[in-house]
């Protein structure tokens, strides 16, 4: 580096050198101080201080966990400005959408920080998917049984049981009965088109 660049900041580029003035915005909105919000976020002062200034682009984790503390959204940290959405969704629009054997029932407004579905897996399908992502999911059953894997530990799951977990936790769900399961879906993933959601990337299989 030449000498009469030691003194520049280091330029950030893309979309993401946008997102430094939303996160000194959102944090004071939030009643934190630089070292309350770097210390609950995993990071130095120091750090934080350079992405709230753009000279240092964040992670798409570190968005997430930011969003977490702030109590927002990653869209509104990267100051998107969503359209105006009907708050209610009638079941004669729901239209399903069918991707690796699983059906899907979009059960919310697209674009938000949550994505709502009602899932039907049938037995069989997926099972052997293990999924890694960012984003934290919670589901609730519906019918029949699910078998849920969340790192070492097995589950099984009937009607009116719930789970929450971060979804950074190798995780793998398939249905335990011939006649399949059925799910309330909520998750948190950063981009979440409804058609790879719940699929996520192949991983390999838990022990």
């Amino acid at each position: 580096m030449n000498a009469s660049d030691a003194g520049r900041p280091e330029q950030p580029g893309g979309e993401l050198s946008a997102v430094a003035p939303q996160l000194r915005a959102l944090r004071r909105r939030a009643g934190l101080t630089l070292e309350a919000a770097a210390q609950a976020a995993g990071l130095s002062p120091a750090h934080l201080s350079r992405l709230e200034t753009g000279r240092r682009q964040p992670s798409l984790p570190m968005l997430l966990g930011l969003a977490r503390i702030y109590g927002t959204t990653v869209a509104e940290l990267l100051g998107e400005v969503p359209a105006d959405r009907d708050a209610v969704l009638r079941a004669a629009d729901m239209e399903p959408i069918r991707a690796g054997g699983w059906t899907y029932l979009q059960a919310g407004a697209p674009g938000r920080g949550m994505q709502a579905l009602r899932v039907q897996v049938p037995y069989g399908a997926q099972g052997d998917v293990v999924r890694v992502h960012p984003g934290e999911e919670w589901l609730y059953v519906l019918k029949g049984r699910l078998r849920l894997r969340l790192g070492d530990s097995a589950h099984l799951l009937a009607p009116g049981d719930s789970a929450h977990f971060d979804s950074l936790t190798p995780h793998r769900l398939a249905a335990e009965d011939h006649d399949g399961v059925e799910l309330l879906f909520v998750h948190t993933l950063l981009q979440s088109p409804t058609a790879t959601l719940c699929l996520g990337p192949l991983t390999g299989e838990l022990p």
